[in-house]
């Protein structure tokens, strides 16, 4: 069980500055666990490659003994023997293939188990920056490609390296000196692989990247058919979709051009060698040197050995692509999540006193900062809104919270504790949030409450319902909180969803709850319901309410306006409506102005 560990202690120390070693180095350990299965996976490799060899052997008895001497009785069992070894040839491919993927599957199973896990804890920074179609290829395909690929094509090199050396053995067996030729023309014939690695990586990993850009479309056709057919988009984004296919062909001829020169080289190269043994071999023959069956078995064997080098040009790009992969697959294992728990981080405060902003500078893109020193202080049991114009940083402020982004200018705390000496998992166990869009995701009604708190009763599982105003749809449904509602919660109203999610942080019992938006997609019926369900939920907590309509704001102990990244006006809703010219009073007049 040693032998990952020194391999890879030695990938470590002699390769360190080559990509594909280092990406090895990670992957090999995968194997740990299935070590028996893989060795058996590629061992039995060695002899299907070796049993190539039975039938050019066989073929030099039978040519002197029965083609010259026209004896059978030393020679009768050859046919026999060339179909038990077939046979078993046969039946050791088969038990490799078997083991070969059964390796594989659960190497790529547990691969992928690791890169869901980095991929759930990224940052919201990362996904800003990420298409579907990436994650897809980046998460899911390059897992596929990698592990399973990468003993594939090793149970296939080793299958063919001693196929070769075998088949070697048979021509040196006959002719030392037409072997040499044979050997010398062979080895002219590999020189050109070392070259396939470099020729493509550039190009396949831009055509990975444009296959992603595919899969995006695809995404984004399921996701927003309603849009492309209210827009009749049909024809945009059929010319969109045909330009990246076209996009994809040509990286693909490219990388054809790059590599589909090599088998007809090496074919070239290899025939070359077979016209300069028959000429010399026949002028051996002539002069008595070579017996026919030594000829025969010879030039068999060197047609045999060339099948399995010829299959290696294809065996080398399909090795490339695998290690490219395994490369992209190796750096998403070894990203860094933006935010994380420092090594001495503590659990969440008490909270009994106050949350603060302290002088909060943000920026997404580095020279464009959206928050420009904010400073503002929230009591425990305290509501305070944020009302302004778009972009201008409230939902920045309430991300900051549940730490989504990194404080790195000025800073935030609880209770005097700074949000980045508290443990993520704590201080997120404390926040529950409301979003515009609540997501909702496949499975039931149940499931998706239950998301707040996976341990919660059935008696606190109907409270979150009555709560959240959700009782009377429940009891409409004849399966009732065990009803699908599809992916994404298609088949709900904006309104059921947005109570679904406040039944989630009903049962999550947060003391600080943040409601970014939450009605402002709804209709006025709607809001008025979700409306009742979230005073409700807003009782005994610390509250922070993003709303573009002020109807619903002000009755909040506090209101902060927030213009451009700064904070402009803070006060009750009297206290802000009374400014002459204030930013809060413009907002309040062109909602109300009618």
């Amino acid at each position: 069980m040693k032998i990952f560990t020194k391999i890879k202690q030695n990938l470590d120390k002699k390769f360190a500055q080559d990509s594909n070693y280092h990406s090895l180095s990670v992957i090999l350990p995968y194997f740990k666990p299935y070590l028996n299965r893989t060795f058996l996976a590629l061992g039995l490799a060695v002899p299907i490659g070796a049993l190539d060899a039975v039938i050019a052997l066989s073929l030099k008895p039978y040519m002197d003994v029965v083609m010259m001497d026209k004896q059978m009785q030393s020679t009768w069992f050859l046919p026999i023997l060339i179909v038990l070894f077939t046979t078993l040839q046969g039946g050791l491919n088969y038990l490799a293939t078997y083991m070969n993927d059964w390796v594989g599957g659960r190497v790529t199973n547990d691969l992928k188990r690791d890169l869901y896990e980095k991929l759930m804890h990224q940052t919201c920074g990362f996904f800003d920056k990420q298409t579907s179609g990436k994650i897809l290829k980046a998460y899911n395909n390059d897992a596929e490609k990698s592990c399973a690929g990468l003993i594939s094509n090793i149970k296939t090199i080793i299958s063919r390296i001693f196929s070769s050396i075998s088949l070697v053995g048979v021509l040196f067996y006959n002719s030392w000196f037409l072997a040499i030729i044979a050997v010398f023309v062979l080895t002219c014939a590999m020189v050109p692989l070392v070259k396939i690695k470099s020729a493509i990586k550039e190009i396949y990993n831009r055509s990975e990247g444009e296959n992603a850009k595919v899969l995006t479309t695809y995404n984004e056709a399921f996701a927003g058919h309603k849009v492309i057919s209210a827009y009749n988009l049909y024809d945009l984004k059929q010319k969109q979709f045909d330009k990246l296919t076209y996009n994809v062909f040509g990286l693909k001829i490219k990388i054809t051009q790059h590599t589909a020169w090599l088998s007809p080289l090496m074919h070239i190269i290899v025939s070359v060698g077979i016209a300069a043994v028959i000429g010399i071999g026949s002028l051996m023959i002539v002069k008595n040197k070579l017996s026919a069956g030594q000829f025969v078995s010879f030039i068999t064997a060197l047609i045999m050995l060339y099948t399995p080098i010829k299959g290696l040009g294809n065996n080398a790009k399909n090795m490339t692509t695998c290690l490219c992969a395994i490369e992209r697959v190796v750096s998403k294992l070894e990203k860094v999540p933006a935010v994380i728990d420092k090594e001495d981080a503590v659990d969440f405060p008490e909270f009994n006193d106050k949350i603060s902003f302290k002088d909060i500078k943000f920026s997404y893109v580095k020279g464009k900062r959206v928050l420009n020193g904010i400073s503002f202080d929230v009591k425990k049991g305290e509501t305070v809104a944020l009302v302004g114009n778009s972009g201008g940083g409230k939902s920045t402020i309430v991300n900051l919270l549940p730490r989504f982004y990194n404080v790195k200018n000025g800073d935030l705390t609880f209770d005097g504790v700074s949000i980045n000496s508290i443990k993520i998992d704590s201080l997120r166990a404390h926040i529950a949030m409301v979003f515009q869009d609540n997501f909702l995701f496949d499975g039931t009604i149940r499931d998706n409450i239950l998301i707040g708190n996976l341990n919660a009763t059935e008696d606190e599982i109907m409270n979150a319902v009555k709560e959240s105003y959700l009782e009377d749809f429940i009891n409409s449904l004849e399966k009732g909180l065990d009803t699908q509602i599809g992916e994404r919660g298609m088949l709900l109203s904006g309104g059921q969803k947005q109570r679904i999610g406040i039944a989630r942080a009903f049962l999550k019992d947060a003391p600080i709850l943040v409601l970014d938006e939450a009605t402002s997609a709804l209709d006025n019926q709607a809001e008025h319901i979700v409306q009742q369900a979230i005073e409700n939920l807003m009782k005994d907590r610390t509250v922070f309410v993003i709303a573009h309509r002020l109807s619903t704001i002000q009755n909040a102990d506090r209101i902060l306006v927030i213009k451009d990244g700064n904070l402009v006006e803070s006060g009750s809703h009297n206290e802000l409506i009374e400014i002459p010219n204030g930013e809060y009073k413009k907002l309040y007049e062109m909602q109300f102005k009618n």
